[in-house]
């Protein structure tokens, strides 16, 4: 079965990643990027040996987005930075294949204990099985 795993940051965990903290985040050391660096190579250097891994995607910053909705007269109405709505954004993702939602559910609890500074926000990571629509192949494969 496939399922996507998702990450969730917001503008001011990626400022304090290059050194600017805010109320909501504490400012990354250098050591503190290395160490989530090394832990989320390590995830990925696993479930590829594993053959579950399919793709990983860390995201660009919230205020690099772009979004695109279509307007009235038909023409495409596009905005940039993050949604007003909504505090958190997806901030990395992984398409992993795995026999069972016990088992990607285990690797969602390792990505959850990803090294980050004393004070860093905590978001869950979340798990969106697949559906045979979006899997050509069908949700089983």
């Amino acid at each position: 079965m496939k399922y996507l795993v998702m990450i969730q940051g917001s503008q001011s965990d990626y400022d304090a990643m290059s050194g600017k903290p805010s109320a909501e985040s504490p400012a990354w050391s250098e050591k503190d990027m290395q160490a989530m660096f090394a832990f989320m190579g390590g995830v990925n250097n696993d479930l590829a040996e594993s053959g579950e891994l399919i793709d990983a995607q860390g995201l660009d910053a919230p205020a690099r987005t772009r979004a695109v909705l279509p307007g009235t007269d038909g023409r495409p109405v596009v905005t940039d930075g993050p949604y007003g709505e909504t505090k958190e954004q997806l901030a990395g993702f992984w398409v992993l294949d795995c026999e069972s939602l016990e088992r990607v559910t285990e690797i969602a609890a390792r990505i959850g204990q990803c090294p980050q500074p004393e004070g860093a926000p905590v978001y869950p990571v979340l798990i969106r099985p697949m559906d045979a629509l979006s899997d050509p192949e069908g949700a089983a494969g």
